[in-house]
């Protein structure tokens, strides 16, 4: 099975998200080409990575490589650390296909938003009509076949609080302008049609944002005062931060379909539909 991993760069990429850093990430297809290495699980670590003695490392496929090269010292230290990242290397759901984010809405960024509404609405008790995350936010995608521990962690590694917000009409239509300046971002219980940078549509529930209404908007406290530009806390009529982090309850929910031998799986709606974008525009 090939599984996309993550090497991960930046030495912050576990701090708060509102630190002042760029982050960056490289993707390597584990496709055992040459010593028939694969992503190891938590109990396949000889099959998928080899073994390594005082003298020698013997590959997946077969090969050899004496103590004292390269490849010998790579291996081993790789199979050293194992036994400690046992835990990261758990099986805990199915993914029958890959599932990767891309905008302007994609199975992944839909699956994440509409879980992040159900959850808010559910920690603060409070009814959600809108839910607005960021792309930035994921950082990689689901594999096909088995989702380990590690790629959950992975792709939410920030510890952005999942956060109810009270807006306004008026002020939830000033974000949904923002984005229609800028670039959309991950949004769910609305239709948002862009023709280039002007809405053409704007629905929540299927009907007309109403100026004078108060709406419920789930999301994370990284974009209540600037992140990615947004400032979804301005102007608002009650803020509720909570303790649950997004893989606090990103975790659970994947734990519960793998228990239940349901697949991670989700789908695209026309939720967000862009035409004739130009950026910079």
């Amino acid at each position: 099975m090939v599984q996309t991993k993550l090497v991960i760069l930046a030495s912050c990429v576990l701090l708060a998200c509102s630190c002042q850093y760029e982050y960056s990430w490289e993707k390597y297809r584990m496709d055992g080409h040459r010593t028939g290495v694969t992503a190891p699980t938590a109990d396949n670590v000889p099959s998928a990575l080899g073994v390594v003695n005082d003298s020698i490392y013997i590959a997946p496929n077969g090969k050899t490589f004496a103590k004292g090269t390269a490849t010998y010292a790579t291996a081993a230290d790789l199979i050293a650390v194992q036994p400690e990242m046992s835990r990261i290397k758990q099986v805990i759901a199915y993914a029958p296909r890959e599932m990767v984010a891309a905008s302007p809405e994609s199975e992944l960024s839909n699956w994440w938003v509409d879980r992040i509404m159900v959850d808010v609405a559910a920690l603060t008790k409070h009814k959600v009509d809108v839910g607005i995350v960021n792309f930035g936010g994921i950082r990689t995608a689901f594999p096909a076949g088995d989702i380990l521990l590690e790629d959950a962690v992975a792709m939410f590694p920030f510890n952005n609080k999942l956060t109810y917000v009270a807006l306004s009409g008026a002020d939830l239509q000033a974000v949904f302008d923002f984005m229609a300046s800028t670039r959309p971002q991950v949004v769910g219980g609305v239709k948002f049609v862009l023709d280039g940078h002007r809405i053409d549509t704007l629905l929540v529930g299927g009907k007309p944002i109403d100026p004078k209404k108060t709406y419920g908007v789930a999301t994370v406290d990284f974009l209540l005062d600037g992140g990615d530009g947004l400032t979804i806390a301005k102007n608002a009529k009650e803020l509720v931060i909570t303790d649950a982090k997004v893989i606090d309850a990103i975790l659970p929910y994947l734990r519960s379909l793998g228990a239940a031998g349901k697949p991670v799986e989700y789908h695209t709606d026309g939720r967000v539909v862009v035409r004739n974008w130009e950026e910079g525009q």
